[in-house]
């Protein structure tokens, strides 16, 4: 038997669509009237809020790994995730899409990705299928990691969103419009915080003042995909383990 749920890749495809979308939102978006941007002094000096948001924009693609936290609503449906990825496309994380339950991946080469879901979504996963396969497929996979080649097309949406340079490509520089705020903090983190409106929705980027320049957190309202995307553990190693042998069903 190949328990292999048939709307597997359509959850992929949903979850990284909106992970992607929520991710970028900020710089994508960022446009509209630059009125309210003067100059003021401060963190940054006399740069105005668009110009810093282009520094930051510029120093976090040039993160060579980083950390992820997602806390979003992407059609009409929480989505969160914590994903760890770098510059070599190794990444590592969790994504959990609704009530419906949470998956684990692992990327550790080039050759395979590693899936595991917990009961509550390889049930929902298999909802549609006959009690005698739903049973024999829990049975065999449950608590066990699915391992699949990079090259199956299931995985490809998978596999795209563990390049991170692939990740913060549409981070656009060029913003305006974007306002400069007061001085905060983030996890400890001094930040200075930058606000851009528009369309029914605002942006609020964090950027750090001390080091370089990286995002730290962006928070969304209002929208489509309100939410909560904060940035950490910038070039740190990625800890990306295969898992044990004796724990892999190999779909491949």
């Amino acid at each position: 038997m190949q328990a292999q749920p048939r709307s597997r890749s359509r959850t992929r495809r949903t979850t990284v669509a909106a992970l992607l979308c929520g991710a970028l939102a900020l710089g994508s978006a960022a446009c509209g009237p630059s009125g309210g941007d003067a100059k003021v002094k401060g963190p940054f000096g006399e740069l105005t809020g668009s110009q810093i948001l282009d520094k930051a924009m510029a120093a976090t693609k040039s993160a060579k790994s980083l950390t992820l936290a997602v806390d979003i609503t992407s059609e009409g449906e929480p989505l969160k995730a914590h994903l760890s990825l770098d510059t070599a496309k190794k990444c590592a994380g969790t994504l959990s899409v609704g009530v419906a339950g949470t998956a684990e991946f692992v990327k550790a080469d080039d050759r395979d990705v590693y899936l595991r879901l917990d009961e509550a979504l390889l049930r929902d996963e298999l909802k549609d299928e006959s009690p005698e396969v739903r049973e024999a497929a829990l049975e065999q996979l449950g608590g066990r990691w699915t391992k699949s080649p990079v090259t199956d097309p299931d995985t490809r949406d998978m596999v795209a969103f563990c390049d991170l340079k692939d990740l913060l490509a549409d981070f656009e520089e060029g913003a305006a419009g974007t306002v400069r705020g007061e001085e905060t903090t983030v996890d400890g983190q001094k930040a200075l915080k930058l606000t851009e409106s528009g369309d029914g929705e605002t942006n609020t980027a964090y950027v750090a003042t001390e080091g370089t320049p990286y995002l730290l957190k962006v928070v969304t309202t209002g929208g489509t995909e309100p939410g909560t995307i904060t940035f950490s553990r910038y070039d740190k190693p990625v800890t990306a383990k295969t898992p044990a042998p004796k724990d892999v069903v190999d779909l491949g």
